[in-house]
């Protein structure tokens, strides 16, 4: 299974939802969420290094930015 984001409305969603806060005190502070389906057999922590590294990819400022929020879940009711 290939893992992959997904951060629009609509259209397939990953296996599991996530939510990462990083914040740079006094400076920045920014939220990400979104679905995302993990390679099989990937740790919470595995997961937790592939979802920061694809923000930090997006928003290169936050590379020394601490880390409030961490949460993933499976996506489901």
């Amino acid at each position: 299974m290939s893992s992959y984001f997904s951060h629009s409305y609509g259209g397939p969603q990953g296996s599991h939802m996530y939510v990462l806060t990083l914040e740079l005190p006094g400076r920045l502070s920014h939220t990400s969420s979104g679905t995302w389906t993990p390679a099989e057999g990937m740790s919470r922590y595995d997961a937790f290094k592939a979802i920061k590294s694809d923000i930090l990819r997006q928003i290169p400022e936050l590379t020394r930015a601490n880390v409030t929020f961490f949460s993933i879940e499976p996506n489901q009711l």
